[in-house]
């Protein structure tokens, strides 16, 4: 699927995968969801869910390193930043020629334009936080927050998944 399209579906994504509400519960359950996928496939993620400004649920799995958290850390202040998926900042950027850097003056010691982080928005507030997980490649990354989002709101995965990269 060319990158064009890939932003089309993950407007949908961003569109569509909105909560009734984010508050410690809501966000205990999905990074629970997330940390219980993970250890069914045998996954090695870090886990962050967020409301700007606020930490409610993070977790480190086995394997995982330092180096994981700041991934987190680092594609987290790119949705927080611009309100939009890290990986769709990424191919944004890519399709653009330039980089966080070059265009926003954004360093990359602190912002990761690679795809892991989805911004938690709220029907009738906006976004107002962040899921992120770090550990796969991007592509997984971002699909994994994707599917552990519709099962919560019980929306079809298949029909809002991004297609494998071809190999």
């Amino acid at each position: 699927m060319a990158q064009s399209e890939d932003l089309e579906k993950i407007a949908v994504e961003e569109r569509e995968l909105q909560l009734p509400r984010l508050d410690a519960q809501v966000a205990w359950d999905l990074g629970s969801r997330i940390r219980n996928m993970a250890l069914e496939r045998g996954l090695t993620l870090v886990i962050d869910v967020r409301r700007f400004g606020q930490p409610l649920f993070y977790a480190a799995l086995d394997g995982t390193t330092p180096d994981n958290a700041e991934w987190v850390r680092r594609k987290s202040n790119v949705v927080t930043r611009f309100h939009r998926s890290s990986y769709a900042v990424g191919m944004t950027l890519k399709i653009k020629g330039t980089t966080l850097l070059e265009r926003y003056g954004l360093p990359v010691a602190d912002y990761a334009a690679d795809g892991g982080s989805f911004p938690l928005a709220v029907k009738g507030a906006g976004v107002i936080g962040s899921v992120t997980v770090s550990g796969l490649p991007q592509r997984d990354d971002h699909n994994l927050v994707v599917e552990a989002l519709c099962a919560m709101l019980r929306l079809d995965f298949a029909e809002l998944r991004l297609e494998p990269e071809p190999a």
